[in-house]
Formats: C-alpha cells, sequence, structure tokens
C-alpha cells in the first residue's frame, strides 16, 4: 500500500494562529504533525509515502528533512485551485492500494490500525459521535454514500467525513479516470474527493464509522486544542505549548 497526504493549501481559517506557517506543521506536543503521520504510516509498515506541497513547501520539506524517501510532487497552482489539482500532480504516484488523506488530519494510532484493517474498497471514514458539530457532512444508509456537503440537515447527517480515503488497486484505473475528466473540465476548485462523490449513483461507495476513535483536522484553533488535549499537552496563545503537570 501507498499513501498520499495533499498539503499544498494555505489554511486561512487558523493561519493567524500559526505565524503563516502551513497547517501540517503545527506542534502536537514534542512532534510536528506531518512528521508525526509519516513516523505513524512507516510504523505501519507504509514506506512508499507521497505528498503534495505548495503553500510553503520548503517550510514542510525542512521539517520531513530526515526522510530521505518521501516523494513529494507540487502544485504551483496551489493559491488558484483547490486539492483535486494537487491529487492529479500526483498522478502516476497512484498505482497501487492506496490511502490518501489530508495532511492537516490528526489520527490516532489505533484508529489508523482500523484503518488499514478495513478490506472494503473504495471507502471514506466517517465519524457518527460528530453531528451537529460536523464541518463536512455525510448521509449514507447501509454503508453507502448517498449524499454529502457542508450544507446538509443535521437530520441527513450520518456522521462527519475524517479527511481519509482508502481503495485498493482494482479501483485505480476509475479514480484516475475520473480524476483527469474533471481536470478536463476544468474544476480545478473542488476537492479531491469530489472525485468520489461524482461517482455516486454509478457505482458503490462505502463509508465505515470509525467507532469512537480519536482524530481531528487542524481547521480551526478548537481543533488544535482537541488534538493536544488528547495527547495531554496545553496550550496558551502565543501557540506555546507545554506538558501538562
Amino acid at each position: 500500500m501507498k499513501a498520499l497526504l495533499l498539503a499544498a493549501g494555505k489554511g486561512t481559517r487558523i493561519s493567524r494562529y500559526l505565524g503563516g506557517n502551513p497547517k501540517c506543521t503545527v506542534n502536537i506536543g514534542d512532534e510536528i504533525l506531518i512528521h508525526y503521520t509519516v513516523s505513524l504510516l512507516k510504523k505501519k509498515g507504509i514506506n512508499d509515502i507521497g505528498i503534495v506541497v505548495g503553500y510553503q513547501d520548503d517550510v514542510i520539506k525542512e521539517v520531513l528533512s530526515d526522510e530521505k524517501t518521501i516523494n513529494f510532487f507540487y502544485n504551483p497552482f496551489y493559491e488558484i485551485t483547490n486539492s483535486l489539482a494537487s491529487a492529479w500532480f500526483a498522478r502516476d504516484f497512484i498505482d497501487d492500494d492506496m490511502l490518501i488523506m489530508n495532511a492537516d488530519v490528526f489520527l490516532e494510532e489505533a484508529l489508523l490500525d482500523d484503518i488499514l484493517n478495513c478490506k472494503i474498497s473504495p471507502v471514506l471514514f466517517s465519524d457518527e459521535t460528530r453531528k451537529e458539530e460536523a464541518d463536512f457532512k455525510l448521509f449514507y444508509k447501509d454503508g453507502l454514500l448517498i449524499d454529502y456537503g457542508k450544507e446538509l440537515e443535521v437530520e441527513k447527517t450520518t456522521g462527519e467525513y475524517i479527511g481519509i480515503v482508502t481503495f485498493n488497486e482494482s479501483f485505480v484505473e476509475t479514480f484516475k479516470t475520473n480524476m483527469c475528466k474533471m481536470i478536463r473540465e476544468k474544476k480545478y476548485s473542488m476537492w479531491w474527493e469530489n472525485i468520489l462523490y461524482e461517482l455516486i449513483g454509478k457505482q458503490n461507495i462505502n463509508v465505515k464509522n470509525i467507532e469512537n476513535r480519536f482524530w481531528a483536522e487542524v481547521d480551526y484553533i478548537e481543533d488544535y486544542e482537541r488534538i493536544l488535549k488528547f495527547r495531554k499537552y496545553n496550550i496558551n496563545y502565543n501557540i506555546a505549548i507545554e506538558k501538562k503537570k
């Protein structure tokens, strides 16, 4: 299996707290988020890792300077495109069983174990404990995706998408064909997950609940606080962090 991390975006909603640095380079307590993720993937035997960079790519590469085998891909249009374009720049890397995730997502080790043990393909992972506070909502029934979006009503929300997808090598051709079709149609402002969303009704897009495992996406300062609390760290608002007493 390969892992592809999307890390080209700027993260405007939380950037004022981060000194302009990429979201995936936040300090989560004695470690930088993206370094933690790469180390965790390698611990689980995933050594073929690609990262799409754009905004402040040098900062991300510096954080990972001790990782000599990472494949970096550059999206030069990160300011005017979304993650669909970023995935396209890494298209040649997508040729095996894949785990694709947004690089600003923190996940506990037990959650990654569950994800890697899931044999369904393709599958999005969802947190059914977060509906009212969900940022990007999924509606699914019997494990199959029906609808999605930030504007879904709570009554039509089954869970919150956690920013991670896996699929088998047998799905690669479908994924890449639809991705390239969307690029030809100039849908540059779409998320990479829209490659899957546009297949709803044409084939099964599976969704798996994460069963109360911990995760958080660094979009808001509250998300960052949740990560530090989980890792038993405190925060003060000059973004210095300290080990809890």
